[in-house]
């Protein structure tokens, strides 16, 4: 028992040690410069479904900076939900202790989900958490960069498509970098978040919850 005890607390320092090391797991979040006064006129939503976050983004933004999405999304769209997370439990249908056990400890890689949304997050989304986030040019670009970066590619530079997503005209894409314990959908969210320009210690933003409680209780609105 006592060599289980020592096991156990030997794994619970090494994932400590891995969550607050310097090290920027994929996909990497973008080293933004920070402006001298950006002017903060793009609007973007983070939003919580309880354990998982993700961002809103403008269709047409969206779809000027990666244009493959116009060859899948051909119904009105004014917005896409964009999460990142592990390929075996995110794309399922049903959650199981295994599939979670395997996404923390021996994910077998990551898919992003992109969800064509055709009204505002905050009606969409009403039963869920949504906080709006205003960028200047230069950060909403780095977080176009980062979700740019979170799609894997073939030997040809293609995303690759997957199956169909959870809900409305929605799509699952082979994603970049591989899901674990310390590297969670939520990590994924501060990544992007400090790609933007925002003073996220992202080691540390492991869940939902840390993610809504650092963006604060300000109202979204509407655009």
């Amino acid at each position: 028992m006592s060599n289980f005890i020592q096991s156990l607390k030997l794994l619970l320092l090494s994932l400590l040690l891995c969550c607050t090391s310097a090290c920027d797991l994929a996909p990497h979040a973008i080293d933004h410069v920070q402006e001298a006064a950006p002017v903060r006129k793009n609007l973007v939503y983070v939003n919580s479904h309880g354990w998982h976050t993700g961002f809103f983004i403008q269709a047409d933004r969206l779809n000027a900076a990666l244009p493959f999405l116009t060859d899948r999304f051909s119904t009105p769209t004014l917005y896409y939900e964009i999460g990142w997370g592990d390929k075996g439990f995110y794309q399922s249908h049903e959650i199981t202790t295994e599939l979670t056990l395997r996404a923390m400890f021996w994910s077998s890689g990551s898919v992003v989900h992109v969800v064509s949304v055709p009204d505002s997050p905050t009606h969409y989304f009403s039963g869920s958490t949504v906080r709006a986030l205003s960028l200047s040019d230069s950060e909403f670009n780095d977080l176009i960069r980062f979700i740019d970066g979170s799609f894997a590619r073939n030997k040809d530079g293609r995303v690759i498509s997957l199956q169909t997503g959870l809900y409305g005209d929605s799509q699952f894409y082979e994603g970049n970098g591989s899901y674990s314990v310390v590297n969670t959908c939520n990590k994924w969210t501060a990544r992007g978040l400090k790609s933007a320009g925002q003073d996220i210690a992202t080691p540390f933003k492991l869940t939902a919850s840390s993610i809504m409680d650092y963006l604060g209780s300000q109202t979204p609105q509407e655009q």
